[in-house]
């Protein structure tokens, strides 16, 4: 049996692709279906009386405290609602401080005295659970002893129905805190970051004359990349089936560089794939916009339209679960890793990031009149001065082994944070830290609050890639997140530095208001001084340029390069006092968090360092020797024989062979070396282990494009990236 019979048979496999029947019908309206598997507010209002619902709907639009005497009356109204839609459990879905999804499934259905059963589900039901919170990372919040923790329903974020062959779940998202209160999850720190934003947006729109304003909320719609591959490659790639990346493999004849995937026409079959995620994601009230082939063969992207950022999290974990679910029904896997594939394009999840409410609209907008343009600038320059003042929480928000991948190569931005504002804006800002606008180069005349002020374009320059924190017209894109990680994380760094800065105009304005000086002229000499205060974030050229890295440098602006560098920057007393005083986080919450993101970082590079080990000593090596064995064999014949042999071959692959075996022996020592604390197993990670793994990758991709074809036993990348 020849090396690559692994290979051959999974390309035969997949050449034998059979597509799995249509699961709807062809005359299925979308619009029919969307949120029909939601216990959306439409729902609410048919079955729950009236007051009921205007008491959930308080709490849901304008966060009003949730009255507890509601809870049997809608839990009552979602049981039967879940019980018509063929479901038998219920599940308190919550995000663990892992990037992932968890539930714990009960039934409705408990047993009455007469050997019967009834269908129960009570206020108390719906509103709490308990889960084991032991087994969940908590960066020792929590005794392994100590397991008791609580689930709390997020009445903002609408309980669904989950579809399953086997049977229908009832979802209800939840929070998820210890015993003592403290946060160990993603969703509690993001709901009191959204409240705190929301508080301090209100004030400065006050200021603007805007009495008892809407509550402001932040908003998201974050752009997911992703990658598929067939599955039969896939369960043949042991690194890929157990770290989510290649370890090894040569880059391709053919990459990205003829940029002829970007755009191009989808694959039948993975055009099939998309319209049945989609499919599921309508039902789940998930707004699913945009489709298209990424820069990457094999690579591609959704886009949903902006939600709220609590629900647009909790949507965006439930979409990764389905393209996942998914992925297998149509034969493939759906990779979410940053960097799947070495020398290709990675992938990220762009956040794009607006807040404003129900009567102001989007606050990131420019306005109509001059008092509106005069409060979009006051918001602006609110981002501004955040990215500015916390660019390192926010580069720590978006810091793991597997983003290191990513951040700062040509694919994606560097790992300094700045904005991209567009030529007008920046100009604009430019003039305003001068002592006011005069003029704009797009549109005459600018000057704060006088009435030739004119309408600023909402889209008023071109977009930059290169930008981690860019200006696209009416949102900021925060491109650095990573793909696989909850987008949990980012907001909740952007709304904390943002209620911060709120804060800070909103007290400057009043405080000027106090000493008896005209609003315009306050507003003018506030956005002055931001702007000649943190205007040094503001850079509209090439992020990639090596020049950029030395004039950041100049300005004072972090470079951060890896998450070691970056994690840092949770634990200093400013992010300590920034999230202790907006009460996002306490100390302890937050030192734990830090310590989980190292432990997180050591284990997932220990993980990638054993299994490099295991495929070079298992897979790669064998292949290798087997190989030089059969050329010096060869090369015995033909002497015995009488015929004069090349020898180049057999020192060709002796040559990254000796390397390997040698790197190998240099990884199995560095796996050996023992250390203890969470930071110097991080930094061992980072220093020991990849450095160590990067020597066994490259002995092998050399061999890889050495080694006789039909000896080779991984699926090479050509093979997993175009045969599809």
């Amino acid at each position: 049996m020849t090396g690559n019979t692994v290979r051959l048979n999974a390309i035969k496999d997949v050449e034998a692709y059979v597509p799995p029947a249509v699961s709807f019908a062809p005359d299925e309206a979308p619009g029919e279906i969307f949120g029909t598997n939601v216990f959306s507010k439409v729902v609410m209002q048919k079955r729950l009386p009236k007051s009921v619902y205007k008491s959930v709907v308080a709490t849901i639009e304008d966060s009003a405290p949730l009255d507890p005497a509601v809870a049997d009356a809608v839990a009552s109204a979602m049981k039967d609602w879940a019980l018509e839609k063929g479901a038998t459990h219920y599940a308190h879905v919550f995000y663990p401080l892992t990037h992932g999804t968890a539930e714990k499934h009960d039934s409705f259905l408990e047993p009455t005295g007469d050997g019967a059963t009834l269908a129960e589900f009570s206020g108390k039901t719906l509103t709490q659970g308990e889960p084991d919170a032991s087994s969940f990372p908590n960066g020792g919040l929590r005794s392994t002893f100590e397991a008791r923790g609580y689930t709390a329903w997020d009445v903002t974020s609408p309980a669904y129905v989950l579809e399953n062959p086997n049977g229908n779940t009832l979802c209800i998202p939840t929070i998820f805190v210890s015993m003592t209160g403290d946060s160990l999850d993603h969703k509690t720190p993001l709901l009191r970051s959204q409240q705190a934003m929301g508080l301090q947006a209100e004030r400065v729109l006050k200021l603007f004359g805007h009495e008892n304003p809407d509550r402001v909320v932040s908003y998201a719609g974050p752009e997911q990349e992703y990658f598929l591959v067939d599955r039969h490659f896939f369960l043949a790639r042991p690194d890929l089936l157990n770290a989510g990346r290649t370890l090894f493999g040569s880059k391709p004849p053919k990459g990205q560089e003829f940029d002829d995937h970007y755009f191009g026409a989808i694959p039948d079959r993975v055009l099939g794939f998309m319209m049945d995620t989609e499919r599921e994601l309508f039902k789940l009230g998930i707004p699913a916009k945009t489709r298209h082939n990424e820069v990457a063969p094999g690579q591609f992207e959704i886009a949903p339209m902006f939600e709220r950022s609590n629900v647009a999290s909790d949507h965006q974990q439930l979409l990764m679960t389905t393209f996942k679910r998914i992925a297998q029904k149509h034969g493939m896997e759906c990779l979410f890793h940053e960097k799947p594939f070495a020398g290709v394009n990675g992938s990220g999840k762009h956040v794009n990031f607006s807040i404003g409410n129900a009567s102001q609209g989007n606050l990131f907008l420019p306005g109509d009149t001059p008092h509106e343009n005069a409060q979009f600038l006051v918001f602006c320059a609110a981002v501004i001065r955040a990215v500015h003042k916390y660019g390192g929480l926010l580069r720590s928000s978006v810091a793991s082994a597997s983003n290191d991948h990513r951040l700062g190569a040509n694919e994606a931005p560097p790992a300094i944070i700045s904005i991209f504002l567009g030529d007008q804006l920046a100009d604009v800002f430019d003039q305003v830290s001068k002592g006011g606008a005069t003029s704009s180069k797009e549109k005459g005349t600018l000057m704060i609050g006088v009435d030739t002020l004119p309408n600023l374009t909402s889209d008023p320059g071109d977009r930059n890639r290169t930008s981690p924190f860019a200006f696209t017209g009416n949102r900021f894109e925060f491109r650095a997140p990573g793909s696989m990680q909850s987008i949990a994380g980012p907001m909740v760094t952007l709304n904390t530095i943002m209620a911060e800065s709120l804060d800070f105009l909103a007290s400057k304005i009043e405080a000027g208001l106090a000493e008896g000086t005209e609003f315009n002229v306050v507003v003018q000499k506030v956005l002055e001084e931001v702007i000649s205060n943190h205007g040094v974030v503001v850079f509209n050229g090439d992020g990639y340029s090596d020049e950029w890295q030395v004039e950041a440098e100049q300005r004072g602006l972090k470079n951060l390069r890896t998450t070691l560098d970056a994690l840092p920057e949770i634990v200093t007393s400013e992010a300590m006092d920034l999230f202790s005083k907006y009460e996002v986080f306490s100390e302890r919450e937050m030192e734990s968090r830090y310590e989980i993101s190292l432990e997180q970082y050591a284990l997932s590079v220990a993980v990638e360092a054993k299994l490099t080990y295991e495929i070079g000593s298992t897979i790669v090596l064998p292949a290798a020797v087997r190989y030089q064995t059969e050329l010096a064999l060869n090369v015995s014949t033909l002497r015995a024989a009488g015929v004069e042999a090349a020898t180049e071959p057999l020192t060709e692959v002796t040559e990254p062979l000796t390397a390997l075996r040698e790197a190998l022996a240099g990884l199995r020592t560095a796996l050996a070396h023992e250390v203890h604390g969470a930071f110097w197993e991080a930094t061992h990670a980072r220093d020991g282990l990849l450095p160590a793994m990067a020597a066994v990758r490259a002995a092998a991709d050399t061999l890889e494009g050495i080694v006789a074809d039909d000896l080779w036993p991984l699926p090479t990348y050509q093979e997993m990236l175009y045969i599809l």
